[in-house]
């Protein structure tokens, strides 16, 4: 895919705070209409990376061009194109629904002789038609949430970034909010949304998951998931911790995880379920079920993590000998 074609294009993209890389070497492209979440936990680099696409930090190495412009040569032209709207969206408590819409829609240059048209665009979007003379304020979060959204669009951006945006609102009034970005999609509308909910990147098109700097995964949710390096079983047992530790001994075993009272093993495909079983009754575990699932993208990022933290330790192992594992005597 060409810069032509994509709404945002990275190659290498890194920013460094001193000694400490936040975002190492990134690639990735969102091609128009499309919506690409970032996934990662807290830490990961995802905010760092939005920033910079956004034009408010520059990248230290590599590149990026957001709407065909460079994110460090033209910063000022991608402001004026884009949609940002982060987990703490300015709102006027003070001003009603309605006043803030013309407040936003003044401040990003929607002409005039427009205006009044597109805030009733907004708020029927936004299905704030009730809520529109009622001072923010006294907005529940869901609707305060609805209307920040209304507000970042007000100048009907090309391109929409969205900052962890649905962080501490409910789930059904999260798939509420993502059904309004499924509209903006449909119309041709980019975005690129940074989350720590599993669930919600079901929603994406494409998938990027962030550890620590680095963009250690980049495919389509389905994609991701069919790449698991082998088969998922789900136990359920006494003792779920334990359970966890002890699979994780075996060769053939590639993760174990807990979720909740249940355990995930993940068994590489040349590998033998039974054995699992076997081993953990042996420790004398008591386990009562079993059984093959379809992973979540939980269980793949899970799964990548660990991967990504066995490279890690061997990599540090061999720039560092005898600091790194058994240094004899």
């Amino acid at each position: 895919m060409s810069d032509q074609q994509a709404s945002v294009s990275i190659n290498s993209l890194t920013r460094k705070f001193g000694n400490f890389t936040a975002v190492d070497q990134v690639n990735f492209n969102i091609p128009r209409g499309e919506i690409y979440g970032l996934l990662g936990p807290n830490g990961a680099g995802k905010t760092t990376t939005i920033r910079m696409l956004c034009g408010i930090l520059k990248p230290t190495g590599g590149s990026a061009s957001v709407l065909g412009y460079d994110v460090a040569r033209k910063p000022e032209e991608i402001k004026k194109r884009i949609g940002y709207m982060s987990q703490h969206f300015s709102l006027y408590n003070d001003l009603t629904a309605r006043e803030n819409l013309e407040f936003y829609a003044a401040i990003y240059g929607v002409p005039r002789s427009s205006r009044s048209r597109r805030i009733e665009e907004l708020i029927e979007l936004s299905g704030l038609t009730e809520h529109s003379s009622k001072l923010t304020r006294n907005l529940s979060g869901a609707w305060r949430q609805r209307l920040a959204l209304a507000c970042a669009i007000a100048h009907d951006p090309p391109m929409l970034f969205l900052d962890e945006s649905t962080a501490g609102v409910d789930p059904v009034s999260r798939r509420e909010f993502w059904d309004l970005i499924y509209e903006l999609a449909g119309n041709d509308v980019s975005v690129l949304a940074t989350t720590h909910y599993m669930d919600e990147a079901e929603y994406c098109n494409t998938v990027g998951m962030m550890y620590r700097g680095k963009l250690i995964a980049n495919a389509s949710p389905d994609d991701l998931k069919n790449a698991l390096p082998g088969i998922l079983y789900q136990l359920e047992c006494d003792q779920p911790l334990a359970s966890a530790n002890i699979a994780k001994e075996l060769p053939e075993v590639v993760d174990a995880s807990v979720h909740g009272v249940l355990v995930h093993v993940v068994v590489d495909r040349k590998g033998n379920q039974k054995r699992v079983l076997n081993k953990l009754e042996k420790e004398g575990i008591q386990v009562s079920r079993m059984e093959k699932i379809e992973p979540s993208l939980e269980d793949v990022f899970i799964t990548m993590v660990e991967s990504s933290r066995a490279e890690n330790q061997i990599r540090d192992a061999n720039l560092h000998p005898g600091v790194f594992g058994d240094q004899g005597d």
